[in-house]
Order: C-alpha cells, then structure tokens, then sequence
C-alpha cells in the first residue's frame, strides 16, 4: 500500500508504480508456470522452461529497475 500512497504524497506520477506491479505480476505468473510442472506429468519441460524463463525477466527488470545495469 505504500507504494501507491508514495506518489500521492510526494507528487510524482503512478508510473513506476504500475511498472512495478507489472512486474511482479510477471514473476507470479513464472511462479504458477513452476507450480503447474510440479504437478504436472505431460507438459513438465514447457512448463519449467516458461516458468523460469518468466521469472528471470522479472529478475532482470527488477535489477535494471534498481539501477545496477
């Protein structure tokens, strides 16, 4: 909840809130893809290869986000 007040607060726009919770929203959907691999028998490689694949671009984002690349 702090971060949608911040921008309120401090009179800044909402973008980096929404990029935010966009990316998050990425690394839940790699975190369901892993999941359904868990549980899964047909599928499994597809899942595990989206699932990580998802979850690293989340990383990447999140790092290039926070300033270090």
């Amino acid at each position: 909840m702090a971060g949608f007040f911040h921008p309120l607060i401090t009179n800044t726009s909402f973008d980096s809130v929404i990029i935010g919770v966009l990316i998050l929203f990425v690394g839940l959907a790699g975190g369901i893809l892993l999941y359904k691999a868990a549980t899964s028998e047909k599928k499994r490689e597809i899942f595990l290869g989206a699932g990580f694949t998802l979850m690293t671009i989340s990383l990447y984002y999140i790092i290039a986000i926070a300033g270090r690349i």
